[in-house]
C-alpha cells in the first residue's frame, strides 16, 4: 500500500488533534465553504500517538481570529493551532475553552431574549469542560449538544 502525504503549506493554519469525526464541523464554524479560494486539506481518522485517532485541517493563506479559536474549543477541546509562516511553525498553542462563551453559541430556548429581535448578544457560562456543558446567562437553559449550536 502506498502512503499518501499532504504537502506542506507556505502560510496559513494547521488545526491538529481535532476529535475524530469533528473536522467537518470545524470547517463549517470557521466559514470554509466551496467558495474558498485557498487550498484546504482535511485529514480524517489519522493515527495519533497521543489520542489514538484524530482529524487534521490545513488552511492555506488564513490565520484564525480569537473568536474562531474559541468556537473550535467548543467542538475540539484538545485541538492545537499551528500558525505557519514561510513553511515554518511561527506559533503553536492549544485551544483553551473560555469560562464564558460570548456571541458564539445560539441558545436552544426559543423564548430566550437572545432569540427575539432584541440587540442582545448570547452569553453562556461554561458549567463543565468534560463533557462541555453551557448555561445561558439570560434564561439559565443548559446547552449540552454544543456543536450544533455554534454560530
Amino acid at each position: 500500500m502506498k502512503d499518501f502525504r499532504v504537502t506542506p503549506i507556505r502560510n496559513g493554519t494547521v488545526i491538529d488533534h481535532i476529535d475524530c469525526g469533528q473536522a467537518l464541523k470545524v470547517l463549517r464554524i470557521i466559514g470554509i465553504t466551496d467558495s474558498v479560494r485557498s487550498t484546504v486539506s482535511v485529514l480524517l481518522h489519522v493515527p495519533s500517538k497521543k489520542d489514538g485517532w484524530k482529524d487534521v485541517i490545513k488552511v492555506e493563506d488564513r490565520e484564525l481570529d480569537t473568536k474562531e479559536v474559541d468556537k473550535i474549543s467548543l467542538i475540539a477541546p484538545k485541538a492545537t493551532i499551528n500558525i505557519i509562516r514561510d513553511f515554518n511553525v511561527a506559533e503553536k498553542f492549544n485551544v483553551k475553552l473560555p469560562d464564558v462563551a460570548k456571541g458564539i453559541v445560539r441558545c436552544g430556548n426559543p423564548n430566550c431574549i437572545t432569540n427575539m429581535d432584541e440587540p442582545v448578544e448570547t452569553e453562556f457560562i461554561v458549567e463543565s469542560k468534560d463533557p462541555i456543558v453551557l448555561r445561558c446567562l439570560y434564561c439559565d437553559r443548559i446547552q449540552e449538544d454544543v456543536a450544533d449550536r455554534v454560530v
